[in-house]
């Protein structure tokens, strides 16, 4: 999870732990720190890439349409799913994302029941109806 505001972070931890979903979620708070650790340079050397990349849009050293791009950008990266989450529900801002290649736009919702239902249809989604490679 790529999200620089603390309670979104820990409300998705709390739903995670609630929903009972079997989740190894990391957070990096910056949109360089996101690119160090999927490109596993520094600290980040021996991270194991993630299966999905939730990301938020406006982030601190590096925008999140930025990280996107790169990640977009990269053939190592082509069966990574990436996930925005964002407090927008602008067209203009859900346009441009999926002109970035964004594999799904979530606006983020403001209760925690919502978020809950949220985060399980993310789960059902990206593993068990998909197919990836």
């Amino acid at each position: 999870m790529v999200e620089d505001n603390p309670d979104d972070v820990y409300l998705t931890q709390i739903v995670l732990k609630d929903a009972k979903i079997l989740a190894n979620l990391t957070v990096v708070n910056d949109g360089e720190k996101a690119m160090n650790y999927l490109y596993k340079t520094g600290e980040y050397a021996d991270v194991r890439t993630p299966d999905v990349v939730l990301l938020d849009l406006n982030l601190p050293k590096k925008d999140g349409r930025e990280v996107l791009e790169d990640l977009k950008k990269d053939e190592r990266f082509a069966g990574l799913p990436v996930v925005v989450l964002s407090t927008s529900a602008a067209d203009k801002d859900i346009i441009k994302t999926y002109s970035l290649n964004a594999n799904c736009y979530l606006v983020k919702p403001l209760d925690l029941e919502q978020i809950l239902s949220l985060v399980n249809s993310i789960d059902n989604f990206w593993f068990e109806i998909v197919t990836t490679a």
